[in-house]
């Protein structure tokens, strides 16, 4: 599936043990030996949810959250027949809706703003990081976002300046990486480096992070369209309360892996 050319491999694994570990991750998400992704996306049973989804990063790290990814798995149980879903992921329970032109809405929830909670490794006013040139904004969206604002996106070091930003020192756990250029106070346009899989087409989170570091600094009203490099997303934030992110899905082909591949990479789990 993909959203907006961000693209996952999504296992459904109800009724069964979850078979993903860091080795099959890695292998199923080689574009040229595997499958190839941006993050898979896991789905699996819950008690208090309509399912768990877990994600994992082509490198074989695990993400905190994936909005677009999140949208995506919400359109299968529409498919399947659910009209109301919820989705725990470990950001929490997220509420997602079918919306009436053929769009997912998720509420990805508060924004993590405590330097502490996205988290940085010191106190950090997080509107404008002094630790780091250039100022970027910083927020956790169950996974850490720093914010960039650029004059022009397409002219951004996205390829050379996102993974010195990933590993720099200020995030301990690796940092996600956006870059914005405010067209206006409702629309923006957004390139981003993701955290363990690099440039990709879209972000669901990086686009809820650029939103937010730009209404708290006073540059855009509170509901933006996102225009990034694979299509557009809408997000809504008043300052207060959960991120809502809509947006189109598409599924592009089911199948199974072969059993020999399986066993080839397994002693890698």
């Amino acid at each position: 599936m993909h959203g907006l050319g961000n693209d996952f491999v999504v296992i459904d694994a109800r009724g069964g043990a979850d078979p993903v570990g860091p080795g099959l991750a890695r292998a199923v998400g080689d574009r040229h030996f595997g499958v190839g992704f941006d993050q898979l996306a896991v789905i699996r049973d819950a008690t208090d949810a309509s399912a768990q989804v877990d994600f994992w990063n082509s490198d074989g790290s695990t993400a905190g959250a994936c909005g677009n990814a999140t949208r995506c798995v919400a359109q299968l149980l529409f498919d399947e027949g659910a009209e109301d879903v919820t989705l725990r992921t470990e950001r929490g329970l997220l509420a997602c809706e079918a919306t009436e032109n053929g769009l997912v809405r998720v509420d990805m929830g508060p924004p993590a703003l405590d330097w502490r909670d996205i988290p940085l490794s010191k106190e950090q006013d997080t509107i404008s990081l002094d630790a780091i040139d250039g100022a970027p904004g910083a927020a956790g969206m169950g996974n850490p976002h720093c914010v960039f604002f650029v004059p022009d996106a397409e002219a951004a070091p996205v390829e050379t300046l996102g993974p010195e930003i990933e590993h720099h020192p200020l995030f301990p756990e690796r940092t996600n990486v956006e870059f914005v250029e405010v067209i206006d106070r409702r629309t923006i346009r957004l390139r981003v480096w993701e955290r363990g899989s690099g440039v990709t087409l879209a972000c669901g989170s990086g686009a809820c992070a650029a939103v937010v570091a730009g209404v708290r600094r006073g540059l855009l009203d509170d509901e933006i369209e996102v225009r990034l490099d694979g299509g557009s997303l809408t997000v809504a934030w008043d300052g207060k309360g959960g991120v809502k992110m809509t947006g189109p899905t598409a599924r592009v082909f089911s199948g199974e892996l072969d059993p020999a591949f399986l066993a080839e990479v397994g002693a890698a789990r």
